[in-house]
């Protein structure tokens, strides 16, 4: 990575006058969180589904209703997992990066990790959903927050034990996360989120954004492509796939890394205080 690319980001993100930030999976990496990219990723971080499911077939309603105590051993393995990991340094950067400027999450991320580190619910637009939240399987009614969920799983089997979640009015129970090929997903939260973004895209109209995007791949690319139409200037952050538009600001580093690098590009050009 060439100093230039970081001093370049670090000018554009000062002199923005307002923050979108655009997550993908790549950016929990730095956490520890497992990368699904493709099945040999999917499957170092489940061995028990290697060669016989891959991430795509796994995140799929249709579980829950044919093999309930598959799918509940999958996302609720994630669901511990998620309640543990602690946010990443870069998580707490950005805030630092940002300043009292507006800002908005943009993330395709179902993991909570962006509140975990502090950022307002008022803030965050999660599109797929939330890991930390539950549903009925049948798509019918509330979302409820999954607080109280714990799932006993059976490793070497990969299943979950009896009983499993139900929801408060007692029918079974689902994450209230967007899956492939899902009808059944309750949209109402993740609206009301997508309704504080457009009042925050109202309130910037005018003004420059810069896109500060971070580990959003090409295989799903809903927040590449939000980032790309939204700002005037695009930071993209990715170590495999940092190609972007003419004009884009292309970082090919981990997300802490490049905020890191960043914020002592800042500090070496006199754009802030160390």
């Amino acid at each position: 990575m060439s100093e230039s690319s970081l001093h370049r980001a670090a000018r554009e993100i000062a002199q923005a006058e307002a923050i979108l930030v655009g997550a993908g999976a790549g950016m929990g990496v730095d956490s520890g969180l497992p990368d699904f990219r493709g099945p040999e990723g999917f499957w170092q971080a489940y061995p028990a589904l290697k060669g016989r499911v891959q991430f795509e077939e796994m995140a799929n309603p249709v579980w829950f209703d044919e093999q309930p105590s598959l799918a509940w051993a999958f996302y609720g393995h994630r669901l511990h997992l998620y309640r543990e990991t602690v946010p990443h340094p870069g998580f707490a950067l950005i805030r630092k990066l940002v300043g009292d400027r507006p800002m908005f999450v943009y993330t395709s991320n179902v993991d909570g990790q962006f509140q975990k580190a502090g950022y307002s619910e008022a803030q965050i637009f999660e599109i797929h959903g939330s890991i930390h939240h539950i549903q009925r399987t049948d798509g019918i009614g509330d979302i409820w927050p999954a607080d109280g969920v714990n799932v006993d799983i059976d490793a070497t089997r990969f299943r979950a034990r009896e009983p499993l979640p139900r929801t408060p009015d007692d029918h079974p129970a689902r994450p209230n996360v967007l899956m492939f090929g899902d009808y059944g997903w309750i949209g109402d939260r993740t609206n009301e989120q997508g309704s504080r973004y457009q009042e925050f895209l109202r309130q910037v109209a005018g003004k420059r954004v810069v896109a500060i995007e971070l580990g959003a791949g090409t295989a799903i690319p809903s927040v590449r492509r939000e980032c790309g139409r939204r700002a005037d200037v695009l930071v993209r952050i990715n170590p495999r796939e940092s190609h972007g538009p003419v004009g884009t600001v292309s970082l090919a580093m981990g997300a802490r890394a490049a905020l890191e690098g960043i914020e002592a590009a800042m500090v070496a050009l006199g754009l802030r205080d160390g």
